[in-house]
């Protein structure tokens, strides 16, 4: 009985040690140069409704049930999702510069509660090239803390990232936008 609790201790006390020493927050984003007027991307990436065009977890689950609250594209409208593996939350749009920043503060309700900030930039480079960057910055807790350490945000969004400028990338080209 003697070794058991000591073993457990041992085992609590690495689990704790590794949740101290882990990275808490975390910031990944990704950048795209989309061959458009930087005025045109910016009013596309900031309407929530156009993010199914785009966005990969939207495509990769048709059956994803969306709902829009409010004037879309301006301070307040939120988007409600509800997709396959139970996965449901909660985008709001925050914060907007015009033409150059939107921020959307991104709750996930279901698997777990999780609450990120989502940012969009862009940056005129010529009169028809634009840089795009698209990131999210949040926080881990305890057990994420841990589980990161082994994972890493990096990894496990870095190329949906990737692949979600591409998307737009492509649509914003070879689409007329309206």
């Amino acid at each position: 009985m003697t070794l058991f609790f000591y073993v457990i201790i041992g085992i609590i006390t690495f689990v704790a040690f590794l949740h101290a020493w882990a990275k808490k927050e975390y910031n990944v984003s990704r950048t795209v140069v989309i061959n458009r007027p930087k005025a045109e991307v910016y009013a596309f990436v900031r309407q929530l409704k156009k993010q199914p065009l785009w966005i990969p977890w939207y495509l990769d689950d048709p059956k994803v049930v969306i709902k829009f609250k409010g004037e879309d594209g301006k301070v307040g409208a939120t988007s409600y999702w509800k997709g396959r593996n139970n996965i449901e939350g909660i985008q709001k749009i925050v914060k907007i510069k015009e033409g150059k920043v939107l921020e959307t503060q991104l709750l996930f309700i279901k698997p777990y509660k999780s609450l990120s900030l989502l940012y969009v930039a862009v940056k005129e480079m010529d009169s028809n090239r634009t840089k795009m960057v698209w990131g999210v910055k949040g926080g881990h807790k305890f057990p994420a803390s841990v589980i990161m350490l082994f994972y890493g945000m990096e990894r496990a969004l870095g190329k949906h990232f990737e692949a979600g400028l591409y998307n737009l990338k492509t649509h914003l080209e070879r689409n007329k936008l309206n």
